[in-house]
């Protein structure tokens, strides 16, 4: 039978950005057609946004995206002020950003595999990538130890991830997170569904050994908090990568001003990498024309863009990147609105 070393044997790399300058091949797609000209529109939009001295960017993740090899286009863009917000599931935040800040790997791996051969090893696929349940576990009670040593209330998920890169910033072994990169440029995470992923199996730890007292989770306060970044930030652009709550989450915040009786402007960017369908009305797929219909986005530059995530993510941030029209930007800081 083979060993959890037979498996676990190549790393996964992330791109780096800073060394594949992409200006040329992408400014060549916008006189094609189809995804290609979709992509140039995109990546024009998200370099406007850094442009845009008033735009205030907010990073919507989704999917298993670090895991992948993007983890690094996303250290890259907080460290270089071309990203204001994040709000992202928590897989990718804790499973795959937290648990690689503690010095673990995600390994090259197959889909044609016996996964029941894996699931002996206590080794877990994602597609094409492995992971090593033990060190995801070492992963899960990490973030139980932190929730034990905090004061005992209600939390919004920033909150803790703020905490979490506190604790990077002490005991991580690999500077390269977004959770540290985050918490070292004053730029907020928000997992609005906090609970599913390994920040929930820590929760539940907690919460078992202190079932009287506890630290817990208060999603409206989220919503709450994310609300008044919109107000403070007035004009926004999005950047959105898959869909599901990050998304819709990052969206509502306009109707949610329009509803405090605080008149702020639809999201005035917004591009969205996907390969969901709309016609099933999922929100993975619903068009940013259609968020028009709700008074979240603007359509004036707004651009879909049907493709794979580690294709088009690293063209679109490489594109802004080397266009350089991020270093005349001011740090946002938004974290600091909550000290």
């Amino acid at each position: 039978m083979a060993q959890k070393k037979d498996y676990l044997k190549n790393v996964i790399k992330h791109i780096d950005i800073k060394k594949h300058n992409v200006v040329p091949l992408v400014e060549s797609f916008k006189d094609m057609a189809f995804q290609a000209r979709n992509l140039y529109r995109a990546s024009k939009y998200y370099d406007m946004m850094l442009k845009d001295k008033k735009c205030s960017v907010m990073l919507c993740l989704a999917g298993s995206l670090f895991s992948a090899g993007l983890k690094n286009v996303v250290v890259d863009m907080v460290r270089n002020k071309m990203v204001d917000v994040i709000i992202s599931t928590g897989a990718i935040i804790v499973d795959q950003d937290f648990f690689e800040g503690l010095g673990f790997k995600h390994y090259i791996g197959t889909q044609w595999v016996d996964d029941n051969e894996l699931r002996d090893l206590m080794i877990d696929r994602i597609y094409d990538t492995f992971i090593d349940e033990e060190d995801l576990r070492t992963c899960d009670e990490t973030i139980g130890k932190i929730c034990d040593t905090l004061e005992k209330r209600p939390y919004s998920s920033r909150e803790v991830i703020w905490e979490m890169g506190k604790y990077l910033s002490k005991y991580g072994k690999n500077k390269d997170s977004v959770v540290l990169a985050a918490y070292e440029n004053n730029v907020p995470i928000f997992v609005p569904a906090f609970s599913d992923c390994s920040a929930g199996f820590g929760f539940v730890h907690h919460q078992w050994h202190n079932p009287d007292v506890h630290v817990s989770i208060d999603s409206a306060k989220d919503f709450l908090e994310l609300t008044k970044i919109k107000i403070k930030a007035v004009e926004s652009g999005l950047f959105m990568i898959g869909g599901g709550v990050p998304k819709n989450f990052t969206q509502d915040v306009v109707v949610a001003c329009d509803v405090l009786g605080k008149e702020v402007p639809m999201h005035k960017y917004a591009i969205q990498i996907t390969v969901a369908d709309e016609r099933d009305g999922a929100l993975s797929g619903s068009t940013l024309k259609e968020a028009s219909s709700w008074g979240k986005v603007d359509t004036t530059y707004e651009q879909m863009v049907y493709a794979e995530a580690t294709i088009a993510m690293p063209l679109i941030a490489g594109y802004a990147y080397h266009k350089g029209n991020w270093k005349g930007r001011k740090k946002k800081e938004f974290a600091k609105m909550f000290r």
